[in-house]
């Protein structure tokens, strides 16, 4: 098999908003104090072991209100504004790793809503039950705003109330737009806003293209991670040669053979160093 090439999609691993946190969480942590994070960083086990090999401690919301004189980061996923609340008089030090893309639609949100009040309107967001982002865009409208997952929940929604839609920045584009043309067509006063991040958006397409050109696709990823398993779904389609991993470690020889091009990919939540890791171990088994 030495004969095999071996080729990493250049689009995976992190996107900004993730490869943004991490690198504020290093960069804090080489300083040596201890730093808290609320919530894990990312759906991925491993670079959550390496972030917590540094000193990382990963905290839930409840262990956050207990806490004093602490540094905490939130993550690129964001937080709602009771999160902010009250943290200068318990001594705490922020490290805001907030995406700029979701910081931005949480002001948007914001903005909506206040206005939605004045005209008795309603938020609503396109996105995933209990997700991070999602709970901090609910919070932006003092937890009022509908959440919609599929065209099952609009009934939720009253179509003779105005009604602002938006969507949690990583869903996909195309169910979205189904969505916004159903509610159209049923609502007296509609605005929608196409709030999805494109960085993540595009990995779709562009990891179509590239399943296409291999002989075996080998996706890295988190087992808990939704992008990593939309991801893997759309490898499968395209190339049903595809297999999924967490670490080189899920990797044998039996699994490459007959393949002479083999594709790496990976989600927005895996680290590039496990992907080139990925990458050295294969080229171990194929040579």
């Amino acid at each position: 098999m030495s004969n095999v090439t071996i080729s990493i999609d250049p689009h995976s691993g992190f996107c900004f908003g993730v490869q943004n946190a991490v690198s504020k969480a290093v960069e804090e942590l080489a300083k040596g104090a201890p730093l808290y994070s609320l919530g894990a960083m990312v759906h991925n086990p491993a670079e959550v072991k390496r972030l917590a090999d540094m000193g990382l401690q990963v905290i839930d919301h409840e262990q956050f209100n207990k806490i004093n004189n602490s540094k905490v980061l939130f993550r690129a996923h964001g937080e709602p504004p009771e999160s902010y609340i009250n943290i200068q008089q318990r001594g705490i030090e922020l490290i805001d790793a907030t995406c700029p893309v979701v910081l931005r639609l949480q002001q948007r949100i914001k903005s909506a809503y206040q206005k939605a009040i004045q005209k008795n309107g309603q938020i609503v967001i396109f996105g995933k039950k209990g997700h991070a982002e999602v709970v901090g865009l609910i919070g932006q409208t003092n937890g009022t705003a509908i959440l919609i997952e599929s065209e099952l929940d609009l009934d939720k929604i009253d179509f003779n109330r105005p009604i602002e839609f938006f969507s949690q920045t990583t869903k996909d584009v195309g169910h979205f737009m189904q969505l916004v043309a159903i509610i159209e067509k049923k609502a007296t006063d509609f605005s929608w806003h196409d709030t999805i991040c494109r960085q993540v958006a595009n990995r779709g397409p562009l990891l179509h293209d590239f399943a296409a050109h291999h002989d075996l696709m080998i996706f890295v990823g988190g087992s808990d991670s939704s992008n990593a398993k939309a991801l893997f779904d759309i490898c499968k389609q395209v190339n049903p040669q595809s297999i999924f991993v967490e670490s080189p470690a899920d990797i044998t020889a039996d699994m490459l053979k007959g393949a002479a091009s083999i594709g790496i990919s990976g989600a927005t939540s895996t680290p590039s160093w496990l992907i080139q890791n990925v990458e050295s171990y294969v080229r171990g088994l194929v040579g």
